[in-house]
């Protein structure tokens, strides 16, 4: 089960420098001597690599009756803050632009996050259930959907330019029974580190 989760900004190590400004491809703008940005160009995407980051755990979760309401406090996991990066943006294009290219290559079915946005830890982290009736051992977790992957930008006459962008597609939240495995990585840590050694979810590697 894949939800939201509410969040709270605190403090912590910043993973991901924001690089721009090395110019990929130029042309000569007539007699003044300066260079223009190339803004139409195209881009050959490869390396594309996915990660699912576990970024928040609840403690482990019993119920000794049937609950039909439950909301779970997610603590977060170490004190990463993630923010988009893209190192050798071309000048013309940008970050921005080179990340909505990789959402396009990519198909995705929301934007990729951009150069603004940031996903820090936070202190008042839940996760809320209304559905089913609950009884025995749970776990829940929060996770990011990172991406990242290498291009190179060509345009016109100028020298292509190569880069390395790192993102994310989403961030959401799972609660589960541990008799129910989960089929998405984060999930599997999290069952882990919380349900009973001999349930289904903590023997699933």
């Amino acid at each position: 089960m894949r939800g939201t989760v509410g969040r709270a900004c605190t403090a912590g190590l910043v993973v991901g420098v924001l690089v721009t400004g090395l110019t990929g491809c130029t042309g000569d703008a007539g007699g003044d001597g300066k260079a223009e940005a190339c803004t139409d160009g195209t881009y050959a995407w490869s390396g594309v690599r996915r990660e699912q980051r576990l970024t928040a755990l609840s403690d482990p979760i019993r119920f000794k009756k049937k609950t039909g309401t439950y909301t779970s406090r997610l603590e977060p996991v170490g004190d990463t803050v993630y923010r988009p990066s893209v190192a050798g943006a071309p000048e013309g294009a940008g970050a921005a632009a080179v990340i909505k290219a990789l959402g396009r290559h990519l198909k995705v079915e929301r934007p990729l996050a951009g150069p603004s946005e940031t996903e820090r830890p936070a202190q008042d982290h839940f996760f809320e259930s209304s559905t089913g009736a609950h009884e025995g051992a749970y776990y829940a977790w929060a996770a990011l959907d990172l991406v990242e992957a290498d291009f190179t930008y060509t345009c016109g006459d100028g020298e292509p330019a190569e880069g390395h962008v790192r993102t994310w597609e989403g961030a959401g939240a799972g609660f589960l029974s541990c008799s129910m495995p989960s089929d998405e990585k984060a999930g599997r840590v999290a069952a882990q580190r919380t349900c009973p050694a001999g349930s289904e979810a903590a023997q699933q590697s």
